[in-house]
């Protein structure tokens, strides 16, 4: 880390000339991060993560070991992506397509986590708190607060904030927080 750093990243990793990092964030061994890459501040990156062109990641996000935000990719504040999870950025690929890359956005928001191992198809949004398990496929938009299981991945119930599963009271048996459910989206009590 320079004086002119605000950041930290490791003497192995690459950031591109062009690429914006935030205030305390941490980027580790072995990492790629493009430029035009727009990464928050207080974020931590693991070994081996590459972050595309125009991939934007929200503030307070930990992104673990072995994960790829391809281009379309869009985190907002404090997603975690478990070890290992991948995001697809074109529902056609074809190595020799005339039409070439055809990206498909993707959308996780505010608080959302992904297991290890899990596949997000491009194209979807993952909603505010919600927990995809590790090695679910998400093929579908996701509600928000949802536990999302399964290949394909199908609501299994729901969580808290906190990431606890909610019991059928929808009252988190860790910090008590009620919900409830109102035109079919879960909301605090």
């Amino acid at each position: 880390m320079t004086e002119t750093q605000n950041f930290f990243i490791h003497e192995s990793a690459y950031v591109d000339e062009g690429a914006a990092v935030g205030q305390g964030t941490k980027i580790w061994h072995f990492s790629h991060v493009q430029s035009g890459a727009v990464i928050g501040k207080d974020c931590v990156f693991g070994q081996n993560v590459y972050v595309g062109s125009t991939v934007i990641v929200g503030d307070r996000c930990k992104i673990q070991n072995n994960v790829s935000l391809y281009d379309g990719v869009t985190l907002e504040d404090e997603v975690f992506c478990g070890p290992s999870c991948v995001f697809t950025n074109d529902l056609f690929p074809r190595a020799h397509s005339a039409n070439g890359w055809e990206i498909s956005p993707t959308l996780v928001k505010q608080g959302a986590s992904i297991g290890a191992n899990a596949t997000v198809v491009c194209g979807h949004t993952i909603g505010e708190y919600a927990l995809v398990g590790s090695g679910a496929t998400i093929t579908h938009d996701v509600p928000a607060h949802a536990l999302m299981l399964g290949v394909p991945a199908r609501q299994s119930g729901w969580v808290c904030k906190c990431g606890t599963k909610l019991d059928g009271a929808l009252t988190c048996p860790i910090c008590g927080d009620r919900y409830q459910i109102v035109d079919g989206c879960l909301s605090l009590a």
